[in-house]
């Protein structure tokens, strides 16, 4: 390596993947003719995450001719989130270019992100345009499910927003402290702010095998998001309890008065099982308080295990 390449500032490419060794020659291709231009070195950090096909092996014929491929192997699949989180435990680079491994990321686009990151944005989001080549019900499905979480959510995540992104160092070192184990990427990467830019593109076709989020997966990705990004659905016991204490006990005052201090002026005539359904209503409503109160608890126990840190400071550094 000459001089000047030593000198050039490292790029890393974090490509988690899953049963992909049908696009693995291609997708190193095209990684290779999107940074070939590009003023940095780059090194491309492969997470298999337990593939039970030939991926491992396709890496490893890769890198005995690309010594710039790093490999990560599990030895199960622990899902994408955890593979992403691995690379960027791994990647040395003053930035982290997350993509994935079955060409619907367009590898052309990585000098944009980087322009745009040399332009000053610590965080570079790519949004898909549309879902082109996705389900009607899994495209309604994502709508509502970024509208829910915004919604319920003091993190805004960005609609159509992917994990195709690039991070700065500073970001990836604060994204490295993170000690959650359910764990949304790009939720995580939005929580802690940092300045944004975005680059808007249309995915591309998958070229070979199928995606490997059934919608079982999502759901339960969108689940897993509720739970880490937003503490809503933990109290919303304590809220229903509160709007049903004072409805009923609303209603049940008003049986009293009507019944005993004005002798049912106006004839409503209430039974004494509407006065029982008052009355349990009531009760039902002060336990989901109490429940309320102990998920109130439950909350302080989780931001503590979480352990995310108080707060995030933009360290000076130099210019890129």
């Amino acid at each position: 390596m000459s001089k000047s390449e030593a000198n050039k500032k490292v790029i890393s490419l974090v490509v988690p993947l899953y049963n992909e060794e049908t696009n693995l020659k291609l997708l190193h291709k095209a990684l290779d003719k999107a940074v070939a231009k590009l003023p940095y070195r780059f090194e491309m950090i492969f997470i298999d995450d337990g593939s039970i096909d030939g991926s491992g092996e396709e890496l490893r014929k890769l890198a005995t001719k690309d010594n710039r491929i790093k490999i990560i192997e599990f030895v199960r699949n622990f899902g994408k989130e955890v593979a992403t989180t691995a690379g960027l435990n791994h990647a040395q680079g003053a930035a982290a270019i997350l993509i994935d491994a079955d060409l619907q990321h367009p590898p052309d686009l990585i000098p944009e992100f980087v322009e745009k990151w040399k332009a000053g944005a610590e965080v570079v989001v790519g949004v898909r345009r549309g879902k082109e080549h996705t389900s009607w019900l899994k495209s309604l499905a994502g709508r509502w499910f970024y509208r829910i979480l915004n919604a319920m959510s003091p993190t805004k995540v960005i609609p159509m927003a992917t994990d195709y992104r690039l991070l700065d160092r500073a970001v990836i070192d604060e994204f490295n402290r993170f000690t959650e184990h359910s764990r949304m990427t790009r939720g995580l990467i939005d929580w802690l702010g940092f300045r944004r830019d975005f680059v808007y593109f249309e995915a591309a076709k998958r070229q070979y095998g199928q995606a490997k989020y059934s919608f079982r997966k999502l759901f339960g990705l969108a689940v897993q998001s509720f739970v880490a990004l937003s503490l809503f659905p933990l109290k919303a016991a304590g809220y229903a309890g509160v709007i049903i204490t004072l409805m009923s006990g609303f209603f049940g005052l008003f049986i009293l008065i009507n019944k005993y201090a004005l002798n049912d002026p106006w004839h409503l005539n209430f039974s004494g099982s509407a006065i029982l359904a008052v009355i349990i209503l009531f009760m039902v409503g002060v336990i989901l308080m109490a429940l309320g109160l102990m998920a109130l608890y439950i909350a302080h126990i989780h931001a503590e295990v979480a352990n995310r840190p108080l707060y995030v400071v933009r360290k000076s550094k130099e210019s890129k």
